[in-house]
């Protein structure tokens, strides 16, 4: 238990700035998610939207150091492989 006045006032700061970010990166899972449903179910053009909304969020994300760079620039990198890869198969099909 924090005793002097500066250790509670940073006890506060942190129970603020994790529930921020915990909000962050549950807006990013959801937007991740949508764009994921939409590749599942062959709608390329909903895709694209969300996963250009996704990589915003990703690149706005890592910027503040809420989850590393790298990590960002891996997910953006899976997203658009796998639109790439539903884009083909579907091609294929046509």
């Amino acid at each position: 238990m924090p005793t002097s006045k500066s250790a509670k006032k940073n006890v506060r700061q942190d129970a603020v700035l994790r529930m921020r970010n915990r909000d962050k990166k549950s807006a990013l899972r959801t937007q991740i998610k949508k764009f994921v449903v939409a590749v599942k179910k062959n709608e390329l053009e909903e895709a694209e939207k969300n996963l250009t909304l996704a990589t915003k969020k990703l690149d706005k994300i890592a910027a503040k150091n809420i989850i590393h760079k790298k990590t960002a620039s891996r997910k953006k990198s899976r997203l658009t492989k796998m639109l790439n890869k539903q884009k083909a198969a579907s091609s294929q099909i046509s």
